[in-house]
């Protein structure tokens, strides 16, 4: 499998990663899954707090714990809920950010995360106060690089113009080739695009799913 360089930071990711939102509850499964896309070179997992209300962090921890220095671990905050609650609500504070970042470690059972992301965002959010808790948690050790998870063009260049964001997700395939229009800038500031659906939910396969 190759390997490339995630923005200017020192993250070598498989050219091919696994996005772990829809591996499900099923623990056996799930691990299943993650041991293949591991034996076949994926280094790369990608979660969020979010899935599943925490628990596809909970198994992607339980199938890395192992072998953590094998992998570029990512996941995401910003979406907030409490337990036993249905739904969530947007928080991109540094309080939050702050506290959402133990959470995750806990249940990935580890003590750093190689990619922690914003997951979304809104031009009335407090940008700048947000960026001050991502690079705080940078120092303190307990992140490696960070960056965004969007494709609104005004957060991208916000993020872009004030951070040091390494990477943006975006939705990216054939059939939505929005983020071309962004990849120049992208490109100049050394910030990877980390492709989201690029099988477009497996319409782009021999085998679409029904």
């Amino acid at each position: 499998m190759k390997k490339r360089t995630l923005g200017h930071s020192d993250l070598q990711v498989s050219e091919v990663g696994l996005g772990c939102m829809s591996l499900g509850t099923d623990k056996k499964h799930a691990l299943s899954i993650l041991d293949e896309a591991l034996e076949l070179g994926i280094n790369y997992l990608d979660t969020a707090d979010l899935y599943d209300f925490g628990r596809n962090e909970e198994i992607v921890g339980e199938a890395i714990k192992s072998r953590r220095q094998d992998v570029i671990l990512a996941t995401k905050a910003g979406n907030r809920w409490e337990e036993g609650k249905p739904g969530w609500f947007w928080d991109p504070r540094k309080a939050y950010i702050k506290e959402a970042v133990k959470h995750s470690l806990k249940r990935l059972q580890t003590d750093y995360i190689d990619l922690y992301q914003l997951h979304g965002g809104t031009i009335e959010d407090n940008i700048d106060e947000t960026i001050e808790a991502f690079e705080e948690l940078k120092q303190e050790g307990v992140i490696r690089h960070y960056g965004i998870s969007s494709i609104r063009p005004n957060i991208i260049k916000e993020y872009v113009k004030k951070s040091n964001i390494v990477t943006v997700m975006m939705q990216y395939s054939l059939l939505d080739r929005r983020p071309e229009e962004w990849l120049s800038l992208l490109e100049e500031h050394g910030i990877s695009v980390i492709a989201r659906g690029p099988l477009a939910k497996g319409i782009l396969t021999e085998k679409p799913l029904s």
